[in-house]
């Protein structure tokens, strides 16, 4: 296979560009939306297996953690390979063990499977984005960075919604078997336009010190994310130790990675101003944005109702104004002061969370759809300039290394942000309930009034209180979903002073960096 310096190499016109855009993004998406899409199927997979709910969740958590680990390799791997044999291969092996997930008869099989599933496919998303500005003219990589950030923040909203409607009307094993028509047309269709655009390859001995923290470090801290809540986090012997490893691993893995002549994680490029402020926005905006998006369907499911698949239509209005908007974004990326694009956005999150922290157990899907359609607004102006303030001033081969580190903070910040939102709104339910259940007694006239109502209705004694308790509970949980977003409406105000720390030019996103 023939390799060329990328930063000499044309940018593809017309059709093939346009094909290879269509198949890279197709590939992209698949590979996001295998995060979310088996959310749903979780209950069936389960069920299948016989296994309890709580186990069903390994098959999430074993591709996040593989995916987890693969991500900050993918510079290194694609240097030492060539990206583009690397994102092939990488897919070709998504598509593979996606076929044997789908025909798992086992829980130990189907987890093994997802492990190696998602550690196939780790460095598939930030090659994506590489080989998308590889292959754009200088004048439009803005245009490649927003349809690649569109893909990425449309594919996990639209997961919940297919995987439940698949589920549903099919079986939970067609979540796996759609990959495979899709993925080896995507890969054919790569292979076919840029096989010849190779990227140089350089043999770098490997870092077996850096690997080995690195799987030892990410994979004690995801299952400790994964189980602490079940496990009551600290006071848990088992949370306690993983968590020790965890970040005696880390530190050292920071400490090694600096020092060594062939670092497998290029943790340099955080000396980098940009680099540092951007990646640091989107970690923190990311442990925001996703802990929005997993409590607002929980409360859904829980407290008003909902199934899956309608929690996941309650969830899909934020995609339209995005998908509306991340091509005008992107083809105007050279005019903007991204700083302030980017504010705007946190402006926007932080005013359509406060706006969902009013609801109430009344409110109607019609009512919950306005904020989650305004929402919206915010998603391009916030991935499309943040990534290009996080690849401003890179060397084209610095960008593989450089998105694959991004990608790894954005999916650690969604493990975090899992675990501390579930836990946030589990404790502040249980305060609120404790508060209001102080009103509920005799001396309380509404209390009583309310009990006599059930008392009339036939619920005697317990019954009457059980039901009485349930509302409580109800309401108790609702308050407390309202913290959590209270909560991050505050990170997003916080994050505003923090891009302003981003210095200008914010052009020179891959080969342009060059001339």
């Amino acid at each position: 296979m023939a390799t060329q310096d990328p930063a000499h190499m044309k940018p593809l016109q017309g059709a093939p560009l346009a094909l290879v855009t269509v198949a890279i993004s197709f590939a992209t998406f698949m590979e996001i939306l295998d995060l979310t899409i088996v959310n749903v199927a979780v209950p069936h997979i389960a069920g299948a297996m016989a296994v309890s709910p709580q186990e069903g969740t390994w098959a999430i958590s074993s591709y996040a953690l593989a995916s987890a680990i693969m991500q900050p390799l993918t510079g290194w791997i694609a240097k030492r390979f060539g990206e583009v044999r690397t994102f092939i291969t990488s897919l070709m092996l998504f598509v593979a063990f996606s076929m044997l997930c789908g025909l798992a008869t086992n829980m130990p099989m189907l987890v093994i499977f997802r492990l190696l599933q998602g550690a196939g496919s780790g460095p598939m998303v930030a090659l994506s984005l590489a080989l998308l500005l590889g292959a754009y003219p200088v004048e439009r990589k803005g245009m490649a960075l927003a349809l690649w950030a569109m893909t990425v923040v449309v594919a996990p909203i639209f997961g919940p919604i297919l995987g439940g409607y698949i589920t549903d009307t099919m079986s939970w094993r067609w979540i796996f078997f759609i990959n495979m028509p899709v993925g080896l047309l995507a890969g054919l269709m790569v292979w076919a336009i840029m096989r010849k655009r190779e990227t140089p390859t350089v043999k770098n001995p490997i870092d077996i010190v850096g690997l080995a923290l690195l799987v030892i470090g990410v994979g004690c801290l995801q299952f400790m994310l994964d189980n602490g809540n079940d496990k009551d986090w600290f006071s848990s012997p088992l949370i306690v130790t993983l968590g020790i490893i965890a970040l005696v691993c880390l530190t050292f893995l920071v400490a090694w990675e600096l020092t060594t002549r062939h670092p497998v994680v290029e943790l340099s490029l955080f000396r980098k101003r940009n680099f540092a402020v951007g990646v640091t926005a989107l970690t923190l905006g990311m442990v925001a944005f996703f802990g929005i998006n997993v409590v607002y369907p929980l409360w859904l499911q829980i407290n008003m109702g909902y199934t899956a698949f309608w929690a996941g239509l309650a969830l899909a209005p934020i995609g339209i104004l995005a998908f509306l908007l991340s091509p005008v974004i992107g083809r105007n990326m050279e005019r903007l002061e991204l700083r302030a694009v980017i504010s705007f956005s946190f402006v926007v999150f932080a005013a359509t969370s406060y706006w969902f922290s009013t609801f109430n157990n009344t409110a109607s899907f019609d009512s919950l759809f306005m904020p989650r359609f305004v929402m919206g607004l915010a998603i391009p102006c916030f991935f499309i300039p943040l990534n290009q303030v996080i690849l401003s001033g890179l060397r084209p081969n610095e960008v593989a290394t450089a998105s694959g580190l991004a990608n790894f903070f954005r999916t650690m910040a969604s493990s975090v942000s899992t675990a501390i939102t579930v836990t946030l709104w589990q404790h502040r339910s249980e305060y609120h309930h404790a508060v209001l259940t102080e009103h509920v007694a005799d001396s309380n006239p509404a209390a009583v009034d309310y009990l006599d109502h059930l008392h009339a209705l036939g619920l005697q004694g317990q019954r009457g209180w059980a039901v009485l308790d349930g509302i409580v509970t109800r309401d108790a949980l609702t308050l407390g979903v309202n913290d959590v977003f209270w909560g991050c409406m505050i990170l997003f105000i916080a994050l505003i002073p923090l891009i302003w720390l981003a210095r200008p030019p914010f052009g020179g996103a891959g080969p342009e960096a060059m001339h």
